[in-house]
């Protein structure tokens, strides 16, 4: 059995040395252990520290990709080098080394397909409100689109299986965090959480630069999941909601004409006769868009059982 960590960086001169030094040489249920580090274009001694500081492996990157496409290569150089079960963690060390061997001990024991670091969000006192709001919203966004309790859905410390590291599908290019459990519990994996005790901040997070960037973009992305895991419910729900007004204006229109003073209120049947159009094309999207839901699932089914098209 091999266990293969990964760590995504980024111009982590500085960090990413204590962080692989720090981790474990050998967990048990384990043969052997093999840190790979995924260089995101890094321009600075990002690669070079990581080496002196013993890491078995380097994927360097030409570019910077971003974190969510630097985690999928990494997976994907993870299966390639034969491994058995895949931890991902920070560069930066947020994420206790020690904790892995309880992180992974759900896997070796076959209780679980995918175990995730539950750092207990709310506990934490360097999480501003605003933040600790939204990462508890992303976990409850996950938690109903999965139908399963989610502890921590935006913790990046997780260790999967080689059959889940194979077959997820990274579709965001901003996190990778709630869009993977989504995919493993929609495909039948076991998931289990694993409370952690997060270490202190070394550094400002890289993902959140302000707050307010913060909320733009974990709100775009929990709406993009929404669209994309549940569009037919998604648009069908708007259609309702455009729907409603239209039939009011209807109706409006209706009683003034049967009293005699429709001609007078014309306003309301082009009012009521948008808002069904739209409603109407709301429907369609809908449909459209479970469509092409259909068909990502279909070519994910095919690329599984056929990884090298």
């Amino acid at each position: 059995m091999k266990l293969i960590i990964q760590i995504p960086a980024w111009q982590e001169e500085g960090f990413i040395g204590p962080t692989v030094a720090a981790l474990p040489r050998s967990v048990p249920g384990f043969d052997a252990v093999e840190v790979l580090v995924i260089c995101d274009g890094c321009t600075d001694g990002t690669a070079e520290e990581a080496r002196r500081a013993g890491a078995h492996h380097i994927l360097e990157l030409k570019s910077h990709v971003g974190l969510a496409t630097a985690f999928s290569l990494g997976l994907e150089r993870s299966v390639a080098l034969g491994a058995d079960v895949v931890v991902n963690t920070d560069a930066d060390g947020q994420y206790p080394a020690a904790s892995i061997p309880d992180l992974v001990r759900p896997l070796v024991e076959g209780r679980a397909d995918m175990a995730v670091g539950d750092r207990q969000v709310r506990r934490l006192p360097h999480f501003s409100p605003i933040k600790r709001l939204l990462q508890t919203l992303g976990s409850a966004l996950v938690g109903k689109l999965t139908g399963q309790k989610v502890a921590d859905a935006p913790s990046g410390f997780r260790a999967m299986s080689r059959e889940v590291a194979r077959r997820i599908h990274i579709f965001s290019y901003y996190t990778y965090t709630l869009e993977t459990i989504i995919q493993v519990a929609r495909m039948g994996f076991a998931i289990a959480w694993v409370p952690i005790t997060p270490n202190p901040p070394v550094r400002a997070s890289r993902l959140i630069r302000s707050t307010w960037v913060y909320i733009t973009r974990a709100g775009a992305e929990m709406l993009r999941i929404v669209v994309v895991y549940n569009p037919l419910k998604t648009f069908v729900t708007l259609s309702v909601i455009l729907a409603l007004p239209g039939a009011f204006f209807f109706l409006r229109f209706l009683y003034y004409y049967l009293t005699g003073g429709g001609h007078g209120h014309v306003q309301s049947l082009i009012a009521g006769a948008v808002s069904i159009i739209l409603a109407f094309q709301c429907f369609l999207l809908g449909l459209l868009a479970d469509l092409t839901s259909i068909n990502r699932r279909l070519l994910e089914h095919i690329k599984d059982q056929h990884p090298r098209l």
